[in-house]
This record gives structure tokens, sequence and C-alpha cells, in this order.
């Protein structure tokens, strides 16, 4: 019977599983910074003109319900195969309805009362925002994220059907040699990449706002 893991395998393609793990590293970054480069001054637009909410929330909701092999398929013609541009393209897409609603959820749940308080301060609408507004919804916009670069380094992997993918490629080809050992390496990095930017992004908001942390551990 053949083992599972075939460890001189690893120990010999080293090389490889690290060039693998630093290209789907790579392709969530820039996913995720231009998916919230995008979607942040939409969300805050948003915030501030609830007519358009509907129609943005429709447009990146069915962005979103795209199933990723056909987004990816459909792109191909037109941004090339094995290109970075197909893949960040539909990676991008998928990151937006997240972050737009995390993000105009957050400025939502900033009191009213405060709102009155920095208006009555003198704050202009800007001044608000970078400092009252933002600041304060720093948790949801943050969760938003988390949830964008997890479900971003799970679609990563199946750009290993258009060419690109990182750890991706290794489960397709894993899969297409029936040798476990590859699918087996590219799964479990993948988990933990992703675990570890959960944290890390846990990390970030913590730091943050210190506030927060501290008024629920008196609570």
């Amino acid at each position: 019977m053949n083992e599972l893991v075939r460890w001189s395998w690893i120990s010999d393609h080293l090389d490889d599983i690290g060039t693998a793990t630093l290209e789907h590293l790579q392709l969530t970054v820039i996913a995720v910074a231009i998916g919230f480069a995008i979607a942040f001054p939409i969300a805050v637009y948003v915030q501030r003109h609830r007519r358009v909410f509907g129609p943005v929330i429709w447009t990146t909701g069915i962005l979103y319900t795209i199933p990723s092999l056909a987004l990816f398929a459909f792109l191909v013609p037109y941004t090339g195969f094995a290109t970075t541009t197909t893949a960040e393209v539909g990676l991008v897409s998928y990151t937006l309805l997240i972050i737009i609603r995390n993000t105009v959820a957050g400025f939502d749940s900033v009191p009213a009362d405060v709102k009155e308080a920095a208006i009555g301060m003198g704050y202009t609408r800007r001044q608000m925002l970078r400092k009252v507004e933002l600041p304060l919804a720093i948790p949801a916009i943050v969760a938003g994220l988390r949830i964008a670069t997890v479900t971003t380094i799970g679609l990563v992997t199946v750009t290993a059907l258009v060419g690109k993918g990182g750890l991706g490629i290794l489960i397709l080809q894993g899969l297409q040699r029936f040798f476990s050992t590859m699918v087996i390496v590219g799964a479990v990095l993948s988990m933990l990449l992703a675990i570890a930017a959960d944290r890390l992004l846990i990390f970030i908001e913590r730091r943050l706002t210190p506030w927060a942390h501290e008024r629920a551990r008196t609570v």
C-alpha cells in the first residue's frame, strides 16, 4: 500500500512548495488590498447616500454569487490564460460585497450622540470620518477583511484551473497524478495560511482598538 504522505518528496521539493506558498500569499494580498481600495470609498459614499445602497449591494451580490470556476473561465478569453490579471479580477470581485457590507455596518454602528457631539465641536464631515467614525467602525471593518481574506485564500486554489493558484497547483497536480502527498501539502498549507491570516488581522484589530478590549474586560 502506498504511504499517504511521502516525506522524502516533501524534503526534496521544499523550494517548489515555498514558491507555491509565496504565490498563494501574493495573490491573496493583492486581491484583498485592491478589493479594499475599491470597496472602502464606495462604502463611505453609500453610507452618506443611502439611496445607492441597494443597487451597490445588488451589483456586488451578483458578482459574489457567480460560481468561481465559471467566472475565471469567462475571463480567460479577455485577460489570458495563466495571467495574474485573470486571477485577480475574479478574486477582487468576490471581496467587494463582504467589505462594503461590513464597512457600512461599522459606520452605522457609531452612536448618534457621538456624531452629534462631534458636530457640536465643529468637526467637518471629513474630520468626523477620520477621527470619530472610522476608529469606532474598525472592528466591523476588520471583521469584513477577515472574512474576505479567508475566502480569498480558499478561492486562490481554484485559480489553478486557469494557470495560477499557488498551493492550488499542488492540489491540482496531485489529483491528476493520483499523488496524495501533493494534495495534502497544498490543502494543509492553504488551511494554515487562512488561520494565520485570520489571527494576524485579529491582532491588528486589537492593536488599533485597545479601548474596546479594555472595556470588554471590565464589563
